[in-house]
């Protein structure tokens, strides 16, 4: 296969990164392959020869994305095919071969080195791990460098928004431009050249700042928004608020209508919705004479109004909700907006380095005050309600209460109760009924996570964990595999469970019986078969099929993600000629037995 580096490479804990296009398939013939695939490259000095526009040659049959199959967890192979990309690969430095004269395109190559600049720049000045990850975050959308927790405490807070690049962004660049070049503006009756000259230097900064921050749904939006008022400003034609974003909805779903299904896109443009429709009103509510209560009063009614629509996408694919969200946004997104003018400041005189490393220390103050701020509140009693499980029909009768409680309290219409009142009902009898079935459930899941063992008994709202505890709770993998489960079963972790004992290696649960074999065991030979519901192969696990055949009588095997590879097409062969049904989560993803 040959194919042509995407991007430059990012580095990860134990590989390096890219995309990369498929130009050529090389068997009998060459054969054309338009496409995309994910290379992992092993750590080696040899890896900095690679860059964009990059050729490489190999033969390593690349792997199909596949899906972890935990419950609740996202589906990464759709996101992944929605890009176009259906293949990954790991490469060591032997697998592949480096062939000369890249193939670069010149603006692409333009981005990829501006954003190399503004990166050495933001390193150079801006001081602490933390501060640095999100400096790069707030001003290009480069999150490789993020703390995770950290992350996690902006989501806590509901101020995660201003680490993604979004409308915010767009609109301080959009000002700073316009300010910038005031002078041009009114000079354009002396100079007529510059009645389209000066638009068109506010659009080209617009995009290339967008570009650079990665041209995410939410910045594309955003640009494709401000362009519009850009034009319709100086053809004197204002259109209305709901047209231009539907405009701006229509050509970025022309462009690649898989966005619709982005989360970023529906929460984006589902904020600047709500934001068009309950803003007026919500400020109205309250009458505040002093400028500067005003000006607070008015910056907390955005926040509402912004999380009016936004609640049920929120809770859909997040499952929580920050409690304190206005406060934290009170102080947050003025502080992030001054940032942020204070890193493009930066960048502007990076080459004045005395000056520059003043800046990048100021800089990396106002940075520490924020993340201590937003982790303080995030430390507070309640600050976030967790554990939040609606499916998709629930959210969207969630939105029709929405639309019919504004509508009955704004325009004062009958209809818009009644459509509130039945949707109400409807998502009250899914939630209540959601709520019956999991009191009743009985469920083991065998999880898919690569080198450990990891099974939840479930009863009810209440579940045992077996398997590798201590590993998972050392990095993010309680938060990451099981989590998500656990919300979806609305279950918590339990002591004991009625129903449920060990004996040696054999579990009985709900007069079911699960034999776990994760080390070497022998078999004592028995009179009769015991009947075994589901055998659980992990780890180190050794055994002869033949002879476990031969004392049990086995319902079902799983395989899971801490077998020995090797020794699965083994296992396989087995199971198959003794006709014995087996599931490898390696290739099937996580296991679930359901007992109800």
């Amino acid at each position: 296969m040959l194919v042509t580096l995407d991007e430059p490479l990012v580095e990860k804990p134990r590989s390096y990164k890219a995309m990369a296009r498929v130009n050529y398939l090389i068997r009998e013939s060459i054969i054309p392959a338009p496409g995309k695939i994910i290379i992992y490259f092993q750590k080696d000095s040899f890896i900095h020869n690679l860059s964009y526009g990059s050729r490489i040659i190999f033969t390593r049959q690349p792997g199909l994305i596949r899906n972890t199959g935990n419950p609740g967890s996202f589906n990464y192979k759709r996101y992944s095919l929605f890009k176009g990309i259906t293949h990954q690969v790991y490469l060591g430095p032997n697998d592949f071969q480096l062939l000369p004269n890249k193939k670069q395109e010149r603006f692409r190559q333009f981005i990829y080195k501006s954003r190399q600049k503004v990166l050495n720049i933001l390193r150079t000045n801006i001081h602490g791990k933390k501060e640095l990850g999100l400096a790069e975050a707030l001003l290009i959308g480069y999150k490789d460098d993020l703390d995770k927790e950290l992350v996690q405490s902006y989501a806590n807070t509901g101020v995660v928004h201003i680490i993604a690049i979004s409308g915010l962004h767009i609109g301080l660049i959009y000002w700073l431009l316009k300010f910038l070049l005031k002078p041009l503006h009114k000079r354009k009756k002396s100079f007529p050249f510059l009645r389209w000259f000066t638009p068109l230097l506010i659009l080209t900064g617009l995009w290339l700042f967008s570009l650079l921050a990665g041209a995410q749904p939410s910045v594309l939006r955003s640009a494709l928004m401000f362009s519009c008022i850009v034009i319709g400003e100086n053809l004197d034609r204002k259109a209305p608020i709901f047209n231009t974003l539907a405009f701006s909805a229509f050509l970025l779903l022309c462009y690649n209508p898989y966005l619709l299904w982005d989360a970023g896109f529906q929460l984006s443009y589902a904020a600047v919705f709500s934001i068009v429709i309950f803003l007026r009103p919500i400020y109205d509510i309250i009458y505040i004479q002093n400028k500067f209560l005003n000006l607070a009063w008015k910056m907390n009614a955005v926040t509402i109004a912004a999380q009016i629509l936004t609640l049920p996408l929120t809770i859909y694919y997040f499952h929580q909700f920050p409690n304190y969200f206005l406060l934290t946004n009170f102080i947050a997104v003025p502080l992030s907006s001054l940032i942020l003018l204070g890193e493009i400041l930066l960048c502007a005189i990076g080459f004045l380095q005395p000056l520059a490393s003043i800046v990048g220390k100021c800089l990396s103050t106002l940075i520490m005050g924020m993340n201590r701020f937003v982790e303080k509140i995030e430390s507070l009693p309640f600050a976030v309600w967790e554990g939040l499980q609606i499916n998709l029909v629930q959210t969207t009768l969630l939105f029709l209460c929405i639309a019919g409680a504004g509508y009955w309290l704004m325009e004062r219409s009958k209809p818009g109760l009644k459509l509130f009142l039945f949707s109400f009902l409807g998502f009250s009898i899914l939630r209540s009924y959601s709520f019956i079935y999991s009191e009743n459930q009985e469920k083991i899941i065998v999880y898919n996570i690569p080198r450990t063992q990891a099974i939840d008994f479930i009863r009810g709202r209440s579940h045992l964990f077996a398997g590798d505890s201590d590993s998972l709770n050392k990095g993010n993998g309680q938060a990451f595999y099981l989590k998500p489960s656990r919300i979806l079963h609305r279950v918590r972790e339990a002591d004991s469970m009625p129903g449920f004992y060990l004996k040696e290696n054999i579990i009985n649960f709900q007069n079911k019986k699960v034999l776990v074999i994760d080390k070497s065991v022998r078999f004592p030979r028995k009179a009769g078969q015991l009947v075994i519901d589901l055998v659980i192969v992990s780890k180190k696990g050794n055994f002869n099929t033949g002879q476990l055949n031969s004392i049990f009588k086995i319902r079902q095997i799983v395989f899971d993600a801490s077998s020995p590879a090797w020794k699965l097409k083994y296992w396989k062969k087995d199971c198959d000629s003794l006709q014995i049904p087996y599931h490898d989560i390696r290739e099937k993803g996580a296991f679930v037995m359901n007992l109800d």
